[in-house]
Order: structure tokens, then sequence, then C-alpha cells
């Protein structure tokens, strides 16, 4: 292949804080939580409340939570998706390399590592099954703001959320049903939640209404493209009729919501504090949302999620991990990469 048409790809996740430390927590928090697609308020009162609020107690508390899921490698987001890359490496022809959206290692980092290996068009996965403004849109902007600024000469294109592809679902579906219990009460999917707003802020469609009808089962495909809410529950349908589990078996839930506004419901924690005393002593959970285990996953759902469970009259909490380096998701994201490769 010669030079000047050389592909390659960019995996690129959330990110993570460079240590434990609270300072190095506080730099990552300031670098996620400014970001108007997370926080999508106007810039002064995004920087009063993060800045002026969020960043004086939260850094501390996150440090501390960051400490019971840290490895001797590093953060495990990190890790498992350098894991990823490599796992990668091996089953495809083209330069493979990696960036965060928030910390290091960066996306313009990533870009420069393909460049060094005479690469000038890339594909990007964002590593997010699901859309959603804080997520992949903010991935793709992020992306393109580099690539004007630093690389106006490198061509790039994009791997589409792909929630709802059979080869994800299969993976998924498989790596779920090889660590569920026989004998499990109730299986919950935790997706992360999102303000109710972003829902309607990213609908072209201006259809949406969060419930049922408008937001589960809706047939509209201008409106499912862009809804995080129905690609979340999309996600669980086709998992649950693959593996054959019955509706009254199955539970869907959102996490990590933050401040005081309106997020999708039903919420994961005020879920798991009543699961007991409805009789679900045996429960097992998985979350979606991510395809590689994190603070948000290890720490809030494996840890925290757990001891509310048990605290509220459960008596078994099965946690099932993320795809992280599953050899059938190593092969979707082969897959997804290089259908996008070929249309340069």
């Amino acid at each position: 292949m010669e030079t000047h048409n050389k592909k390659g790809i960019l995996l690129v996740n959330l990110g993570s804080p460079n240590s434990t430390s609270v300072e190095d927590v506080k730099n990552y928090l300031d670098e996620f939580l400014m970001d108007e697609k997370v926080i999508d308020y106007r810039w002064i009162f995004r920087a009063l409340l993060v800045q002026g609020i969020i960043l004086k107690t939260r850094p501390k508390k996150s440090a501390e939570a960051y400490k019971t899921v840290w490895t001797d490698e590093g953060s495990p987001l990190i890790v498992i998706s350098k894991n990823l890359q490599k796992r990668l490496q091996e089953v495809v022809d083209v330069p493979v390399g990696l960036g965060m959206r928030y910390g290091e290692p960066s996306i313009k980092n990533g870009i420069q590592e393909l460049i060094d290996q005479g690469v000038t068009k890339i594909t990007v996965l964002p590593l997010y099954p699901q859309y959603a403004m804080s997520t992949t849109e903010t991935v793709i902007d992020k992306t393109e703001e580099v690539r004007k600024q630093f690389f106006p000469n490198v061509r790039i294109n994009y791997v589409e959320p792909f929630y709802n592809r059979d080869i994800y679902i299969d993976a998924l579906a498989k790596s779920i049903g090889d660590k569920l219990p026989s004998d499990f009460d109730l299986l919950q999917f935790s997706f992360h939640g999102v303000p109710e707003r972003h829902i309607y802020k990213t609908d072209p469609s201006k259809t949406c209404k969060i419930d049922e009808e408008n937001c589960i089962i809706s047939k509209n495909e201008v409106h499912n493209a862009h809804c995080y809410r129905h690609q979340c529950y999309k996600v669980a349908k086709l998992v649950v009729e693959k593996l054959g589990i019955p509706d009254e078996k199955v539970l869907v839930t959102f996490q990590s919501r933050l401040g005081k506004d309106k997020w999708i419901e039903p919420y994961t924690d005020a879920t798991l504090e009543g699961l007991g005393k409805k009789g679900f002593k045996k429960l097992a959970i998985v979350c979606p949302a991510f395809v590689s285990d994190c603070l948000e996953t290890l720490e809030e759902i494996s840890e925290e999620g757990k001891e509310i469970f048990l605290h509220g009259g459960g008596e078994r909490f099965d946690y099932i991990p993320c795809l992280n380096e599953d050899a059938n998701w190593v092969n979707v994201v082969k897959i997804l990469s290089e259908e996008k490769l070929v249309q340069f």
C-alpha cells in the first residue's frame, strides 16, 4: 500500500485520571465536566457549577473510589483499552491507535501515533454502543477540532453506534449468557444515565416524549438513530430474545446521575433498594453502556450496588463484566472498523 494512501484505526474511549491522587482526579473531572456536551449549560453557569461547587468536594471522594478499583498497571479502563488495541492489532492489517476523550492518551496523541506510521486516512471507532451527545457526539466533535487544528490533511470517518448490529448483540449475549447463573431471579441492565433534556436536544424528529410508545418501542428511524434511551432498551430486548429470558425476569435501569436535574428513569440505585423486598433475592446485573470495566461498573455497581441490594434484603448479587477483551468483541471491533476503512 502506498504511504499516502495508508489507512489506520483509532479507538476512542472515555478516559481516566492519571492516578488516584486528588489533584489528578480534579484535573480529569475538570476536563470531563466542563465539556458542554456533558453539562450543557452556558459556559459561565457550567464554570460556576463545576469549578465553583463540584470540584471543591468531589475530587477527594472520587479519588477514594478510584483507589478501590485501581490496579498495579493503572486505571482499569485504560489497561483494558490498551489490551483491546493490542488484540485488534493482531487481527487487522493496518495500524491501530488509541485515544481518550478526556485525559491521556489524548485523541491528538492517538492520531499522531498513526501519522508517525504513515497513516493519512483514519477510521475512528468511539467505544460506545449507543449514541448520546455526551459520548459519541463529543468524541466526534473533539476529533474534528483536533484534526482541523493539527492535522488538516488527514481524512477521518467514523463508525456509527452499533447498538442493534447482530454481530454486537451476538457477542454481548454470549458474554452475558456464559456468566449468567442458572438460578437467577432477575437480570438487570444498568445503563449510564443522561439528563432528560439531552434526549430532547438530540432528537432531530422532535417527536420524543420519553414514554414507552415514543421512546422504547418507537419505529421512527430518525428518532431512534439519536435516542439514547430507545437504544438502551433495544439492546436489552435483543439480548434477552437471543438468550430466551422471559420479560418478567428482566429490568432496565439507569445509573450515575449527577446534580438535581431530571435524568432518565428508572434509577439504578433507587431500584436496587427495593428489589429484595419484592422477592428478587438472586440478582445478576450487567452494564452494556460500557464496553470496558471502569469506575462506574467496578465501584458504583459491583461494590456500591451490591451493598445497596444486600442491605435491602437481597441474598446474592452477581456482577457480569463488560466485554473488555473478549475474543468475540475483538472480532466485532474488527468488522466495524474494516467496514468503514473500505469507504475511503
